[in-house]
Parts: C-alpha cells; structure tokens; sequence
C-alpha cells in the first residue's frame, strides 16, 4: 500500500553506490547494501565517533555485503574501526551481519531486548521443511492449494541462510533511552507493528530521524502475521505507533528510513501512514459483505497483481488486516472443513 504525495521532499535523487558513501550531516553517512529480492536494497548509516565508528542496521549475510563492507571500512570509513552495531530490529536485512561485527570486528552490539532475543530465536531454529504448525497456518490464510503442495515440499526460508550466528551477549536499549553517537545525542523511540519493539533514533541536536523499516517515504511497512504468533494484531499495534510518533513530528525532520530515499515532510507522511491503514480497513469491511478468505483479499488491498515473489509477504499482511477487523469486532471468522478461515464483516 503506497502514498508519498507532493509534501514528501527527497533531498537527494540518487542513493550512494555500492562501497560509496554519502555525507548527510557532518559525522553521519548514509550507505546501501544489495538485497537479492524485489525490494533490492537496505539502507545502513554510519556514525563518527571520533576513534571509530557507529553503525545502524547491516545488510544480509553473504560475501557480496560483506566484500562490501571490506570496501566501505577501507574507503569512507577511513579504516576505524566499526565498534557499535545499532540494530533497529530483527528482519534479517538489518541484523544480518551483526553477528559477524561481533565475531570478527570485536563490535558492540546495541538493540531492543525483543529484537535480540527474536534473532537469536530465529538463526539457531533451523527448519529443513516446513513444520505442521507452518503448514496450518498457511491453510487457515487460504493459500492456494497448487501452491501449499509445493511449498509442503520444499525447504522453506530459513534466518541462518542469510543472518550470521550470533554470540551470546549485546546491550540493551529500551524506550527513553538516550545514545551518543556521531556527535549527536539521539532519543531511543520505540514502534511496533512491522516488527516488535523496533527502535529509532531521534537528534536531539539536530534534525536527523534514523527511523529503520518503522517509517518510510513511499511504501508502508509490511505488517505481517506469522505461525510463531498466529492471532497477533500489528495493525492496531502499527496504528498506535504511528499516533504516538507524530507527537514528534516536525517539518523540519530528515528521516533516514530503512528503504527508499532520506525525505521531509515527517508530519505529512505520518498522516498518510495512518489514513492509508484506516482507509485499507474500511476498504475491507465492505469487501467482506461476503465471506473471504485473506488471500481473496488480495485485489482489494493491493491493488495490483500479486506474483509468487510477493506472495509470501502478501498473505501475512491480508491475514494482518483481517484479524484486526476480527480482534476490533468489525468482522467474525469461521474456520472451514478444510481448515481455511474465513472472515465476514459484522459483529459477533
């Protein structure tokens, strides 16, 4: 679900090369690492501290980001040292190589208690076919039948083909907490919704939001349920974040997302975040006049064909905004012969 309108500014028009490096404020740079999907990059930002480096979020772990590394800590990074790892949540682009600045670079690891924990979860919980739970979990979002044997068949995705082992051990940040790094003092503010207790950054000597995957410029963050937490309601979470956060919002903010381009217009883009959802729910209830399942909802919520490519992230965010019109009383659910659910919108 897109909508950057005309208030939204991008400063920049083009994002840094791979190993290059560009200067956003003094002590600041703002990096890119590739990500062998459709979404094909994360944004990652170094901080100087003077003897070293700050870095926020790292990209996947495999040997073209981390030859890329190599680069950016020759190059831009003046060969100091990396010795802090900001991890602003636990999606693999962005934790992927903690590990291995912890392993190998001898860095600090610095993230939320939940995103840490879910991490380490996660690279150590190796699944060579997808579990009983999984499977059940697809059925009930309505996957297509063709799709699920396959998928029944296959390896699934797995946090240790792409995220480093992680040691035992990292520092804690919580909201209110306060950070120096790169000169500047920054207000951890935590949001919820695309992932748990994910955190972000806010100068409070200047007008700099490092804001990770819980703001971005031109797409909305996917809010997904998983089989780990399958009744779980991140809409209403996403929404209660986004209201929180544009208490803080000022025009004046540069936002640096995980995604996308640096933009201002904060105050804006949060209205548009939070209407867009609202809209998208409305949207839903009156599409589910007539019982659906969350993979019927496709058309309606995105607007646009979705390929095998999506589908995955697609059929956790239809069941996201399902659930959430279920869990506000905005819709009932009934669970087939074959194991589907399907929603209708009405109260109980």
């Amino acid at each position: 679900m897109d909508g950057a309108g005309d208030v939204i500014r991008y400063p920049w028009e083009a994002p840094p090369a791979p190993g290059q490096a560009v200067e956003i404020a003094a002590g600041v740079l703002w990096l890119r690492m590739p990500l062998p999907m459709k979404l094909d990059h994360v944004n990652v930002y170094a901080l100087d501290d003077g003897d070293g480096w700050t870095i926020v979020d790292t990209g996947f772990a495999e040997s073209r980001t981390r030859g890329i590394w190599e680069q950016v800590m020759a190059g831009p990074l003046k060969g100091k040292p990396v010795r802090r790892v900001i991890v602003t949540h636990h999606h693999p682009d962005h934790v992927g190589l903690a590990g291995w600045f912890q392993s190998e670079h001898g860095a600090e690891l610095m993230t939320t208690r939940t995103a840490w924990l879910l991490a380490r979860m996660l690279v150590l919980d190796e699944e060579p076919m997808p579990r009983a739970e999984t499977v059940a979990y697809w059925t009930g979002c309505g996957m297509a039948p063709e799709m699920l044997a396959r998928r029944m068949q296959e390896r699934p995705f797995n946090f240790a083909d792409c995220v480093a082992p992680m040691p035992v051990g990292y520092t804690r940040i919580q909201q209110g907490d306060v950070i120096t790094a790169g000169g500047r003092t920054w207000d951890v503010h935590i949001g919820n919704g695309h992932a748990p207790e994910h955190a972000t950054l806010w100068s409070r000597d200047c007008d700099l939001v490092i804001a990770g995957d819980q703001i971005l410029p031109s797409i909305s963050s996917n809010l997904g349920v998983y089989p780990t937490e399958p009744e779980a309601d991140p809409v209403a979470e996403w929404l209660e974040s986004c209201e929180r956060l544009s208490g803080l919002a000022r025009e004046a903010h540069l936002v640096l997302g995980g995604h996308k381009l640096p933009f201002t217009g904060l105050p804006a883009r949060m209205r548009q975040l939070i209407d867009n959802h609202h809209s998208a729910l409305a949207r839903l209830e009156a599409h589910l006049v007539e019982p659906k399942t969350a993979v019927d909802c496709f058309g309606l919520l995105f607007k646009r064909r979705i390929g095998e490519a999506e589908y995955g992230l697609a059929m956790v965010e239809a069941m996201a905004h399902c659930l959430h019109l279920w869990h506000a009383g905005r819709a009932t659910r009934a669970r087939r012969d074959d194991g589907t659910w399907v929603f209708r919108a009405g109260q109980p």
